[in-house]
Protein backbone atom coordinates (compact mmCIF):
# COMPACT_ATOMS: atom_id res chain seq x y z
CA UNK A 1 0.00 0.00 0.00
CA UNK A 2 1.16 3.53 -0.78
CA UNK A 3 1.04 6.40 1.26
CA UNK A 4 0.23 9.95 0.27
CA UNK A 5 3.58 11.31 0.31
CA UNK A 6 4.75 8.19 -1.48
CA UNK A 7 2.19 8.90 -3.75
CA UNK A 8 2.60 12.73 -4.35
CA UNK A 9 6.15 12.64 -5.03
CA UNK A 10 6.38 9.62 -7.23
CA UNK A 11 8.02 10.37 -10.80
CA UNK A 12 7.57 8.35 -13.93
CA UNK A 13 9.68 10.17 -16.35
CA UNK A 14 13.25 12.54 -15.81
CA UNK A 15 14.30 15.21 -18.14
CA UNK A 16 17.32 16.90 -17.99
CA UNK A 17 18.25 20.65 -18.30
CA UNK A 18 21.19 21.90 -19.86
CA UNK A 19 21.42 24.74 -18.07
CA UNK A 20 21.90 25.84 -13.83
CA UNK A 21 18.13 25.60 -13.87
CA UNK A 22 16.24 21.96 -13.07
CA UNK A 23 13.46 21.45 -14.70
CA UNK A 24 10.28 21.23 -12.61
CA UNK A 25 6.98 19.73 -14.42
CA UNK A 26 3.74 19.92 -12.68
CA UNK A 27 1.46 18.99 -16.52
CA UNK A 28 2.00 16.96 -19.47
CA UNK A 29 0.69 16.90 -22.86
CA UNK A 30 -1.95 15.03 -23.93
CA UNK A 31 -1.05 11.91 -25.68
CA UNK A 32 -3.28 11.13 -29.43
CA UNK A 33 -2.07 8.58 -31.73
CA UNK A 34 -4.50 7.99 -35.01
CA UNK A 35 -4.90 6.66 -38.26
CA UNK A 36 -6.20 8.26 -41.28
CA UNK A 37 -6.95 5.82 -43.83
CA UNK A 38 -8.03 6.96 -47.11
CA UNK A 39 -10.48 4.60 -49.82
CA UNK A 40 -10.80 5.36 -53.19
CA UNK A 41 -10.62 3.96 -57.09
CA UNK A 42 -8.15 0.98 -57.41
CA UNK A 43 -6.98 0.23 -60.52
CA UNK A 44 -4.03 -0.29 -63.22
CA UNK A 45 -1.02 2.36 -62.70
CA UNK A 46 -1.00 3.63 -66.72
CA UNK A 47 -4.38 5.26 -66.11
CA UNK A 48 -5.66 8.66 -64.50
CA UNK A 49 -8.14 7.20 -62.01
CA UNK A 50 -10.60 9.63 -60.53
CA UNK A 51 -10.77 9.67 -56.49
CA UNK A 52 -7.30 7.77 -56.19
CA UNK A 53 -6.69 6.94 -52.26
CA UNK A 54 -3.10 8.43 -53.09
CA UNK A 55 -4.74 12.08 -53.93
CA UNK A 56 -6.96 12.08 -50.42
CA UNK A 57 -3.77 10.77 -48.70
CA UNK A 58 -1.87 14.12 -50.01
CA UNK A 59 -4.80 16.61 -48.87
CA UNK A 60 -4.81 15.04 -45.84
CA UNK A 61 -0.66 14.84 -44.83
CA UNK A 62 -0.60 18.71 -45.94
CA UNK A 63 -3.24 19.56 -43.74
CA UNK A 64 -2.23 17.94 -40.77
CA UNK A 65 1.64 19.19 -41.82
CA UNK A 66 0.45 22.76 -42.44
CA UNK A 67 -0.58 22.83 -38.60
CA UNK A 68 2.46 20.99 -37.53
CA UNK A 69 4.62 23.63 -39.53
CA UNK A 70 2.44 26.66 -38.14
CA UNK A 71 3.07 25.60 -34.74
CA UNK A 72 6.41 25.00 -34.93
CA UNK A 73 6.12 28.85 -35.81
CA UNK A 74 4.63 29.64 -33.04
CA UNK A 75 7.20 27.82 -30.39
CA UNK A 76 10.12 29.85 -32.13
CA UNK A 77 8.60 33.47 -32.35
CA UNK A 78 7.74 33.39 -29.10
CA UNK A 79 10.43 32.85 -26.61
CA UNK A 80 8.15 32.50 -23.12
CA UNK A 81 7.19 29.51 -25.07
CA UNK A 82 8.08 26.22 -24.33
CA UNK A 83 7.96 22.66 -26.76
CA UNK A 84 5.21 22.03 -23.90
CA UNK A 85 2.87 25.02 -24.39
CA UNK A 86 2.37 23.91 -28.26
CA UNK A 87 0.77 21.00 -30.65
CA UNK A 88 3.23 18.64 -32.13
CA UNK A 89 2.36 16.51 -35.06
CA UNK A 90 4.50 13.96 -36.67
CA UNK A 91 3.95 11.76 -39.57
CA UNK A 92 5.33 8.15 -38.17
CA UNK A 93 3.75 5.54 -40.01
CA UNK A 94 2.72 5.05 -43.47
CA UNK A 95 0.89 2.12 -44.70
CA UNK A 96 -0.67 0.21 -48.16
CA UNK A 97 0.23 -0.51 -51.15
CA UNK A 98 0.16 -3.94 -53.26
CA UNK A 99 3.00 -3.63 -56.34
CA UNK A 100 4.18 -0.51 -58.31
CA UNK A 101 1.77 -0.70 -61.16
CA UNK A 102 -1.52 -0.92 -58.75
CA UNK A 103 -3.13 1.87 -57.67
CA UNK A 104 -4.10 0.56 -54.02
CA UNK A 105 -7.83 0.56 -53.15
CA UNK A 106 -6.92 1.87 -49.54
CA UNK A 107 -3.39 3.88 -48.17
CA UNK A 108 -3.23 5.24 -44.43
CA UNK A 109 -0.79 7.60 -42.37
CA UNK A 110 -0.38 7.50 -38.70
CA UNK A 111 0.37 10.47 -36.58
CA UNK A 112 1.80 10.98 -33.31
CA UNK A 113 -0.13 14.03 -31.84
CA UNK A 114 0.78 15.67 -28.61
CA UNK A 115 -1.83 18.34 -27.16
CA UNK A 116 -0.91 21.35 -24.59
CA UNK A 117 -2.98 21.40 -21.30
CA UNK A 118 -4.40 24.62 -22.39
CA UNK A 119 -5.72 23.15 -25.87
CA UNK A 120 -9.71 22.39 -26.20
CA UNK A 121 -9.77 18.67 -27.19
CA UNK A 122 -12.85 18.60 -28.35
CA UNK A 123 -12.51 21.59 -30.97
CA UNK A 124 -8.90 19.89 -31.89
CA UNK A 125 -10.76 16.38 -32.61
CA UNK A 126 -13.02 18.79 -35.13
CA UNK A 127 -10.60 20.09 -36.79
CA UNK A 128 -8.73 16.85 -37.23
CA UNK A 129 -12.05 15.50 -38.58
CA UNK A 130 -12.64 18.13 -41.10
CA UNK A 131 -9.16 17.45 -42.42
CA UNK A 132 -10.52 14.32 -43.43
CA UNK A 133 -13.98 15.73 -44.61
CA UNK A 134 -12.39 18.13 -47.05
CA UNK A 135 -9.47 15.58 -48.12
CA UNK A 136 -13.24 13.48 -49.44
CA UNK A 137 -15.23 10.53 -49.34
CA UNK A 138 -14.08 7.74 -48.05
CA UNK A 139 -11.57 9.52 -45.64
CA UNK A 140 -11.72 8.23 -41.91
CA UNK A 141 -9.87 8.59 -38.53
CA UNK A 142 -9.00 6.09 -36.34
CA UNK A 143 -7.72 6.12 -33.06
CA UNK A 144 -4.98 4.15 -31.01
CA UNK A 145 -4.26 5.89 -28.63
CA UNK A 146 -6.76 8.85 -27.09
CA UNK A 147 -5.88 10.17 -23.78
CA UNK A 148 -7.95 12.92 -21.98
CA UNK A 149 -6.45 15.94 -20.31
CA UNK A 150 -4.97 14.89 -16.51
CA UNK A 151 -5.22 18.52 -15.60
CA UNK A 152 -1.96 20.51 -13.38
CA UNK A 153 -0.83 20.03 -10.09
CA UNK A 154 -0.70 23.46 -8.07
CA UNK A 155 2.94 24.86 -7.89
CA UNK A 156 1.39 28.20 -6.24
CA UNK A 157 3.25 28.96 -3.18
CA UNK A 158 0.85 29.07 -0.12
CA UNK A 159 -2.15 27.07 -2.32
CA UNK A 160 -0.74 23.27 -1.02
CA UNK A 161 0.91 22.64 1.70
CA UNK A 162 2.50 19.64 -0.19
CA UNK A 163 4.18 22.76 -3.02
CA UNK A 164 5.28 24.42 -0.13
CA UNK A 165 7.34 22.03 1.14
CA UNK A 166 8.64 21.21 -1.82
CA UNK A 167 9.47 24.70 -2.73
CA UNK A 168 11.37 25.09 0.49
CA UNK A 169 13.34 21.75 0.18
CA UNK A 170 14.77 22.79 -3.38
CA UNK A 171 15.30 26.76 -2.07
CA UNK A 172 17.40 25.18 1.04
CA UNK A 173 19.62 23.26 -1.40
CA UNK A 174 19.83 26.10 -3.77
CA UNK A 175 17.33 24.39 -6.65
CA UNK A 176 16.20 27.03 -9.07
CA UNK A 177 13.31 25.48 -10.63
CA UNK A 178 12.10 25.87 -14.19
CA UNK A 179 8.07 25.28 -13.95
CA UNK A 180 7.16 23.87 -17.03
CA UNK A 181 4.58 21.61 -18.96
CA UNK A 182 6.60 18.06 -19.49
CA UNK A 183 6.38 17.63 -23.48
CA UNK A 184 5.78 14.04 -23.79
CA UNK A 185 3.99 11.38 -21.45
CA UNK A 186 4.29 9.94 -17.82
CA UNK A 187 2.17 7.36 -15.40
CA UNK A 188 1.88 10.57 -13.62
CA UNK A 189 -1.56 11.90 -15.60
CA UNK A 190 -3.09 9.17 -14.18
CA UNK A 191 -2.70 10.04 -10.73
CA UNK A 192 -3.56 13.52 -11.35
CA UNK A 193 -6.72 12.02 -13.07
CA UNK A 194 -7.75 10.90 -9.95
CA UNK A 195 -7.00 13.87 -8.05
CA UNK A 196 -4.05 12.96 -6.75
CA UNK A 197 -0.77 16.01 -7.24
CA UNK A 198 2.67 14.67 -8.83
CA UNK A 199 5.20 16.92 -9.78
CA UNK A 200 7.91 15.21 -12.35
CA UNK A 201 11.32 16.08 -11.02
CA UNK A 202 14.69 15.04 -11.47
CA UNK A 203 17.72 16.76 -9.64
CA UNK A 204 19.77 16.94 -12.97
CA UNK A 205 21.35 20.31 -14.57
CA UNK A 206 24.24 21.34 -16.67
CA UNK A 207 23.32 18.31 -18.73
CA UNK A 208 22.27 18.25 -22.42
CA UNK A 209 18.93 17.04 -23.28
CA UNK A 210 19.62 13.31 -25.18
CA UNK A 211 16.36 11.41 -24.44
CA UNK A 212 16.70 7.35 -25.63
CA UNK A 213 20.05 8.77 -27.65
CA UNK A 214 22.90 5.93 -28.11
CA UNK A 215 25.62 8.48 -25.75
CA UNK A 216 22.90 10.13 -23.40
CA UNK A 217 24.63 10.23 -20.01
CA UNK A 218 24.50 11.92 -16.48
CA UNK A 219 27.53 13.10 -14.82
CA UNK A 220 28.79 11.50 -11.92
CA UNK A 221 28.85 14.73 -9.61
CA UNK A 222 25.64 15.73 -10.51
CA UNK A 223 24.07 12.23 -9.98
CA UNK A 224 25.96 12.46 -6.36
CA UNK A 225 24.37 15.90 -6.01
CA UNK A 226 21.16 14.76 -6.80
CA UNK A 227 20.71 12.56 -3.96
CA UNK A 228 21.32 14.78 -1.34
CA UNK A 229 18.41 16.76 -2.85
CA UNK A 230 16.63 14.33 -3.00
CA UNK A 231 17.11 13.52 0.79
CA UNK A 232 15.85 17.00 1.50
CA UNK A 233 13.06 17.08 -0.40
CA UNK A 234 11.93 13.47 0.69
CA UNK A 235 12.61 14.38 4.66
CA UNK A 236 10.78 17.85 3.75
CA UNK A 237 7.53 16.19 2.38
CA UNK A 238 7.66 13.80 4.90
CA UNK A 239 7.00 16.29 7.85
CA UNK A 240 4.52 17.98 6.37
Amino acid sequence: RVSKIERWVRIRRRVCNPTEKFSLFYGERTVWRFFVRCSGQPGHGSQFLPNTAGEKLRKVINSFLTLRAEEEYKLKENPGLQLGDVITINLTLLQGGVQFNVVPAELSVGFDVRVPITEDLVELEKKFKRFCAEAGEGVTLDFVTKHTNAGKTCVEDGQCPWWDAFAKACADENVCLEKTVFPAATDSKYLRIKGIPALGFSPMNHTPILLHDHNEYLNENIFLRGIDIYCTIISGLANV
